[in-house]
This record gives structure tokens, sequence and C-alpha cells, in this order.
């Protein structure tokens, strides 16, 4: 799943750890399906925040799911 998008081999955990903490807890709010398929959109999130510096998994998985939400409430809305 991740090795396959171009991740440095150091990262791949970190941004694993994240997007399951995110993924969890998005799963269990109702904001995604609870499914075993991979949220292609909240993955892109965790890996550009990664890529801006967040190298925290608790705080890269919080503003995960902080962006996840502003987009999708955005979505609604427009």
């Amino acid at each position: 799943m991740l090795v396959e998008r171009g991740l440095q081999a150091m990262n791949v955990e970190l941004v694993s750890d994240a997007y399951a903490i995110a993924a969890n807890y998005l799963r269990r709010s109702g904001a995604i399906p609870d499914t075993l398929v991979t949220n292609e959109r909240l993955l892109e999130i965790v890996i550009k925040l990664l890529q801006h510096g967040e190298f925290n998994k608790i705080r890269l998985a919080n503003k995960a799911i902080g962006r996840f939400e502003a987009q999708s409430g955005s979505r609604a809305v427009a």
C-alpha cells in the first residue's frame, strides 16, 4: 500500500501508524465506511503532512483527521 507510492522506507511505519489512528477514528465516527480498503484521500493528507515536516504520529493523525473533516464539511456545503 505505501511502498508502491514511493515513500522512503524509514517513513512507512510512521505513515502507517498515523493513517491507522486517523482511519480508526473516522470509521468510528462514521466519516468513512468501515472497510479494509484504504481511503486514498486520507492517506494523501497524511503523506502531505509528513512531507511538510510533521513527524509525531499522534499529531500527524490529529491534523489529518482535522483536514479530512474540514474537506468533507466544505464538500457537503458546496
